[in-house]
């Protein structure tokens, strides 16, 4: 099993991606934050306009993740430097249904892990929902620790509730 990290470059990666997103999530989510959350989120945070945002004016860069065996998409993955911290923030690690529990989510934290260590990073994070518990006891096994509680506010009245999950890195 290997795992490919096609960098999202062009009009036409963005949105394959946005695309991506939106099966991922309408697939995912609304058993956990329900249906009208999930489609205001998609909306705010995945759409083809806000990941070309995020891009824009915040830095954000996006891999395509793709299985080495037959080249078929798995899932994607995102998120910027915060040179402040000297961290890179992972916003994103989502996987298609039929992908999870093969090893991608761990290979994209080693893509990470490596990314940090090649641009002089001393740790990556990322925010997970409260509730999300498959995530949370993926994300500890694999080194992160708990470092905060997050309520943050976005708008039409919907809350993330996050943990915010930090793996430092060598």
């Amino acid at each position: 099993m290997g795992l490919s990290f096609e960098p999202v470059t062009t009009a036409d990666g963005r949105m394959r991606l946005a695309a991506l997103a939106d099966e991922i999530w309408h697939e995912y989510w609304p058993a956990l934050i329900g249906a009208a959350q999930t489609d205001y989120m998609v909306e705010q945070f995945q759409s083809l306009e806000a990941i070309e945002r995020d891009m824009a004016e915040a830095a954000y860069e996006y891999w395509l993740l793709r299985d080495n065996e037959d080249g078929r998409l798995v899932g994607y993955t995102g998120g910027h430097v915060e040179p402040e911290t000297n961290r890179f923030f992972v916003s994103k690690i989502y996987l298609r249904a039929p992908e999870r529990g093969r090893g991608f989510a761990s290979a994209t934290v080693r893509f990470y892990e490596d990314l940090c260590r090649t641009r002089g990073l001393s740790a990556l994070y990322l925010t997970v929902n409260k509730h999300n518990d498959l995530a949370i006891r993926a994300y500890r096994a694999k080194g992160f620790q708990t470092i905060d509680a997050v309520e943050t506010d976005i708008g039409n009245g919907f809350v993330m509730d996050d943990f915010i999950m930090e793996k430092r890195v060598d």
